[in-house]
C-alpha cells in the first residue's frame, strides 16, 4: 500500500526516525526503505536487538509505535500515487480480485482506500499488520492472500515497490513486478527476486494489457 498506492514513504521516513530517537533508537532513512513492508513490531525488535540486545517489551513496542504514529498522522495526508487509479480500475473491470497485502497498520491510511479506489477493495480481501504472525520478507502475508483470492500462486501477481515485499512475493512462489517509487537503486529490487522492475505506477498503467491481459 505505501509507495505502490499512496506516496506514504516520506512521512514513514519522517515518523520513524523521529519516533524512535526519542527512546534511544536510532534508524537511518535508508534503513527506513530497507525495512519497509515489515510488521511495526518487528521493526521496532530489529532496533531494539542492535541497541539493546534485546527485543523490546510488549510495552515499549506498544508505546514506541503510538509515538511513531502519532507522529505520522500529524503529517500532511499522501496523495495517491499517480496513476493508480487507473491501473485499479483496469485490474476490476477485467474481472480480476484485487488482494491488499500490507504491512501496515496505520489505520488512517486503511480508511482511505475506499474514498481514494472505491470499489476497488473488500475488507476481507485485505491482509494487514493485524492478520499475521510473520511480517514481510516472510511469505505469510502473501500465502494469506493467495487463499483469501482462492487463487494459486501461478495465477497471481505481486506488485510490490519494497525489497521486503519483493522477498516475500518471491517466496510466495509469485510472479513478482517491483515498482521503483523511492530512492532504491533497480538493483536492490532485482536482487530481492524480482521477475519485473518498473519505475513506477505510471509505467505499470501504460502496460496494464501486458500484465493483467
Amino acid at each position: 500500500m505505501d509507495g505502490v498506492l499512496f506516496d506514504s514513504m516520506p512521512n514513514h521516513v519522517k515518523a520513524w526516525c523521529e519516533a524512535v530517537e526519542r527512546f534511544g533508537l536510532h534508524m537511518t532513512p535508508q534503513e527506513v526503505y530497507m525495512n519497509e513492508g515489515r510488521t511495526g513490531g518487528g521493526t521496532i525488535d530489529m532496533l531494539a536487538m542492535r541497541t539493546w540486545g534485546r527485543r523490546a517489551t510488549r510495552q515499549e513496542t506498544e508505546e514506541i509505535y503510538r509515538v511513531k504514529s502519532d507522529i505520522f498522522n500529524a503529517l500532511p495526508e499522501a496523495a495517491p500515487m499517480p496513476c493508480a487509479r487507473e491501473v485499479l480500475e483496469y485490474v476490476c473491470a477485467r474481472g480480476l480480485r484485487v488482494v491488499l497485502v500490507t504491512g501496515s497498520g496505520q489505520r488512517s491510511l486503511l480508511s482511505r482506500l475506499e474514498h481514494a479506489f472505491p470499489g476497488c477493495f473488500r475488507e476481507d480481501r485485505m491482509v494487514t499488520a493485524f492478520d499475521v504472525r510473520h511480517g514481510k520478507p516472510s511469505p505469510e502475508p502473501y500465502l494469506i492472500g493467495l487463499d483469501k483470492a482462492g487463487v494459486c500462486a501461478a495465477e497471481a501477481i505481486v506488485v510490490e515497490n519494497a525489497p521486503l515485499g519483493v522477498r516475500a512475493g518471491h517466496a510466495a512462489g509469485v510472479f513478482t513486478l517491483a515498482l521503483n517509487t523511492g530512492p532504491l537503486p533497480d538493483s536492490v529490487l532485482w536482487e530481492a527476486g524480482a521477475d519485473c522492475v518498473l519505475p513506477g505506477m505510471r509505467a505499470l498503467a501504460e502496460q496494464a494489457r501486458r500484465f493483467f491481459g
